[in-house]
């Protein structure tokens, strides 16, 4: 029996909540549909008013109305009288949804459809209470853009409404903007009191507002407002300086990824590779590639690509020790004329293989955009990204030299290889092992540069006598002169080019280093060692 009773009571409560559920939904509609009916009048003031009691309703779709009837997208179905949102106003038949149930009715002809307007002060009204809406909206994110969107826009029906929400804002940033929202609309009628909330701001609306006010023909005012303008511009200043510092890191991170390769094969084995250039495109062209065999999944590709672009340039760089380099060692010039002939054939290679036109490689998601530090300072996270690479793969390497047998052979024969070779150690073995290292960080510097350039086959050429003169500038063969090089030189190039332009920046690095080696001939870390020394 108390089975039966329970099932009873069971069936009765879902009987229950099926009908009030409809009766819920239709309540809703009734609501929404009389506060859509008061929009439906001649009168603007009546509008207005109906705009408030839409905002203030709590519907769940009021924003959409508002939304729909600032973009004279509300109309109203002559014969049925049915509320609608359209769609896309073009052509003679619009697609429709009904304003109330968001349901999509197809396509309506344009004359069975009758708009409902607005003039510009309810326009306005409407900005204002759209804006308004999204300041309440629980997500942080969206009140802090809907509250920088409002600067420089407040008018001064919004101060009083706006004053109350900042004394209820839970975030600093959004109660910050709206402050300083609120004191534009104060500066513009001549309050001198509100340049104190707008000081030290980054903003354009707000420099753009104290701009106009340092005009004004209120002496104090302009006073003030100058002051909070030079601070600004101070700010500014550093900001750029940082902007101009972290460009220079990134173009140094390149640089460095660029040169390590080259610097490890120089310092061991003494080889003026000038095909260095092409296995860094190679890292490239295999990013290209991978792209090509997943297409629609850039992040996968690009993560696939970093052991991938590396064993590419590593075997290139064996076939090429192998080929060339093993026959004419100790000889540096014949070597430079070999390896340029090889760069020219990979150059070639690629454009026969593939095209002689540049290829564009997609940038993940997650690479693109900036990350902002402040209004006046923003970093690409490509770079970014690139940075970071960068150093991780320097100190992958710095691991490899110091904690592993091949890192003790390398750093052995490059010290002294006829002691090395007393000691066991397979010399050959060591080049081998070296250049094929050397090569596969060049095609890592392939990889990252896809990130920030177009792929082509002179992709290289871009970047190896830029990688020579780190290598000297460092110190020949010496890791921790490559990374403060590289780093260096991308730095003091970055902060030329503004005045110098590219061309002349890069001839001026060119001159401070000649001058740099004739003090110091062994680069900052130089060698050390009985070979470096002789």
């Amino acid at each position: 029996m108390r089975t039966i009773r329970s099932l009873v009571q069971g069936l009765l409560c879902l009987v229950v909540i099926g009908f009030a559920a409809p009766a819920a939904l239709a309540g809703a509609d009734d609501e929404g549909r009389t506060l859509l009916e008061a929009l439906d009048t001649d009168s603007y003031a009546a509008k207005g008013e109906a705009v408030t009691a839409i905002a203030e309703s709590g519907h769940p779709r009021s924003r959409d109305w508002l939304e729909a009837l600032l973009d004279g997208k509300l109309q109203r179905q002559e014969d049925t009288g049915r509320f609608v949102v359209v769609l896309a106003n073009r052509g003679r038949h619009w697609p429709v949804r009904d304003a109330l149930s968001d349901e999509e009715l197809g396509e309506m002809s344009r004359r069975d459809l009758d708009r409902i307007g607005i003039n510009n002060a309810l326009r306005g009204r409407l900005q204002n209470t759209l804006a308004l809406l999204d300041l309440r909206t629980p997500d942080v994110t969206a009140r802090r853009e809907a509250a920088r969107d409002l600067l420089g826009e407040v008018s001064p029906a919004m101060v009083e409404p706006l004053t109350a929400l900042v004394e209820g804002e839970a975030d600093d940033e959004v109660r910050r903007l709206l402050t300083q929202a609120i004191a534009i609309q104060r500066l513009a009628q001549g309050d001198v009191g509100a340049v104190e909330a707008l000081s030290g701001s980054l903003n354009a609306s707000v420099r753009s507002a104290l701009s106009a006010a340092a005009r004004s023909d209120d002496a104090a005012l302009a006073e003030a407002a100058r002051e909070a303008l030079a601070g600004i511009e101070q700010k500014l200043e550093l900001n750029g300086g940082l902007e101009t510092l972290y460009f220079g890191l990134s173009l140094g991170s390149v640089l460095v990824l660029a040169a390590i390769g080259l610097a490890i094969t120089f310092g061991v084995m003494g080889v003026i590779n000038m095909a260095h250039g092409e296995l860094i495109m190679l890292g490239a062209y295999t990013t290209w590639g991978m792209q090509q065999l997943l297409p629609g999944q850039p992040g996968l590709a690009l993560l696939l690509s970093i052991p991938a672009g590396f064993l590419v340039a590593a075997l290139a760089g064996i076939v090429i020790e192998r080929g060339v380099i093993q026959f004419l060692k100790g000889r540096p010039l014949e070597t430079l004329l070999a390896t340029f002939g090889v760069s020219l054939i990979l150059q070639q290679l690629v454009r026969t293989l593939i095209s002689p036109l540049n290829r564009t490689v997609v940038s993940p998601e997650w690479m693109s955009g900036s990350l902002m530090i402040n209004e006046g300072l923003s970093l690409t996270l490509n770079r970014l990204y690139v940075l970071g690479f960068a150093l991780l793969v320097f100190a992958g390497l710095m691991l490899v030299m110091r904690r592993t047998r091949l890192g003790l052979e390398v750093r052995a024969v490059t010290q002294n290889r006829a002691m090395a070779r007393s000691m066991g150690i397979r010399a050959n073995r060591v080049d081998i092992l070296t250049f094929a290292l050397g090569s596969g960080v060049a095609g890592l510097a392939g990889v990252a540069l896809s990130q920030l350039t177009n792929v082509g086959p002179n992709l290289g050429q871009n970047y190896i006598i830029d990688s020579f003169m780190v290598v000297v500038f460092g110190g020949v063969g010496n890791l921790w002169g490559t990374l403060v090089a590289g780093l260096s030189l991308g730095v003091i190039n970055q902060v030329l080019e503004p005045w110098a332009g590219a061309v002349l920046a890069k001839i001026l690095v060119l001159v401070f280093i000649i001058l740099f080696i004739q003090k110091r001939p062994r680069g900052l870390f130089p060698q050390k060692g009985r070979a470096a020394e002789g």
